[in-house]
């Protein structure tokens, strides 16, 4: 139950960044395309990602006493790694697809 949770609520943060981003620089004027969505989830999968390596350290050297916060940021940062990768192959798929076409 707590890995769905955990996936859901990783879920809504990939959403919630992706819209707010689409939103906040249409009403701006400026460019919202792919590359800048995908390079907003790439920071936040990094920032999960070393998040997860300092509480994995710090409670290497036992300066952590819940140890469940250590395993939900691991899993999370999991979940996102693993997202982001699936994005990539669908992104190469999808390229590999339009350069097979012919003119």
């Amino acid at each position: 139950m707590a890995i769905n949770l955990v996936t859901q609520q990783l879920g809504n943060q990939v959403s919630s960044v992706s819209n707010s981003k689409v939103s906040s620089k249409n009403s701006v004027g400026n460019d919202n395309s792919f590359q800048t969505i995908f390079n907003d989830v790439l920071n936040k999968t990094n920032s999960l990602i070393l998040e997860s390596e300092k509480l994995t350290k710090e409670a290497s050297l036992g300066n952590i006493d819940n140890i469940h916060q250590v395993l939900i940021a691991s899993e999370k940062a999991d979940i996102a790694l693993q997202l982001t990768l699936q994005i990539r192959n669908k992104v190469l798929d999808a390229y590999n697809d339009i350069m097979r076409m012919q003119i």
